[in-house]
């Protein structure tokens, strides 16, 4: 029937939509969860969605080009978590730094790769495939299988426990002997990878270009989905299928002829962003941060 097929496109598209926000919003609520806030998703998915291309361009391999992004993200993670965890420097400017230079970078560097201003789109052969049969991203299914295994790894492992324990009481971690900074250090490049990845998405996968305002906002969503979340993995795919849906329905919209001449295009394009953050504006309050989460941590000198 075509309101099956039409449901199903629907559904199809939202798991595209949502796969980069989910995987930022679980790299983010990793690393918070060990008491580092990135601010810097923004940035760092669009300097993995600028490797990935150039990486799976040149070598005409997608495969090369996802791993690319993800050494990136881990990269830019680890000057990030050197700077807020061991030089005890300010995370919030620390990220702002992030994201100004990515803009500034990229939008430089696709001049300088490809000699084009403004885009550049990636021949076919770089794009990561779909798998036969479903229409559906590997990485999609590759976003499902990270929460289950980020939800085993924070609340069903010992690593989990001090990554935590690091988050919610720094001291008392250091106390039992828990390495407080290297432990942060780790989980906020391992988040730092996964937003790499969700750049990945974006450039070779699911819209296949880069631009430097490719990520679009979706970094600063995936914060928001932090706290919907309440730093859960589990309801972090809640969160994004909500947005993913939001957008896919928004495209919808853009094709009908009576919304465009009531709405103006660009307002339909902020629904599923005011949409998304109306709903994680009603729960704040009702869930709660690990408690240093932003606050670098001075172990007292005896």
């Amino acid at each position: 029937m075509p309101e099956q097929g039409l449901i199903l496109d629907i559904v199809t598209q939202s798991t595209w939509a949502m796969t980069p926000i989910l995987l930022a919003t679980l790299g983010e609520i990793f690393a918070e969860r060990s008491g580092v806030v990135n601010i810097g998703l923004e940035g760092i998915m669009l300097l993995s969605a600028f490797t990935a291309v150039a990486i799976a361009d040149k070598t005409v391999n997608p495969w090369l080009g996802v791993l690319a992004a993800v050494a990136m993200g881990a990269f830019i993670g680890a000057i990030h978590a050197f700077i807020t965890v061991y030089l005890k420097g300010n995370h919030i400017i620390s990220g702002i730094g992030i994201n100004m230079f990515a803009t500034g970078f990229v939008a430089y560097g696709i001049e300088v790769v490809w000699g084009v201003r403004g885009y550049y789109n990636p021949r076919y052969e770089a794009k990561v495939p779909r798998m036969p049969g479903l229409g559906i991203s590997p990485l999609f299914l590759a976003s499902m299988l990270l929460v289950i295994l980020f939800y085993i790894v924070i609340y069903r492992t010992d690593y989990g426990l001090k990554v935590r324990a690091c988050g919610e009481n720094p001291e008392a971690a250091d106390v039992v002997g828990i390495p407080v900074e290297k432990t942060q250090f780790i989980a906020t490049i391992i988040g730092a990878a996964v937003t790499g990845l969700a750049g990945a998405v974006l450039s070779i996968d699911w819209l296949a270009t880069i631009t430097k305002e490719l990520p679009a906002g979706r970094g600063f969503i995936a914060l928001a989905l932090v706290n919907f979340a309440n730093w859960n993995p589990i309801y972090a795919l809640g969160g994004s299928f909500l947005f993913g849906s939001l957008w896919t329905l928004t495209e919808y919209l853009k094709n009908i002829e009576s919304a465009k001449a009531l709405i103006p295009l660009p307002l339909i394009n902020t629904i599923p962003y005011i949409a998304t953050l109306l709903v994680v504006a009603g729960l704040i309050g009702k869930s709660r941060p690990p408690a240093f989460t932003g606050t670098p941590y001075q172990r007292e000198q005896a």
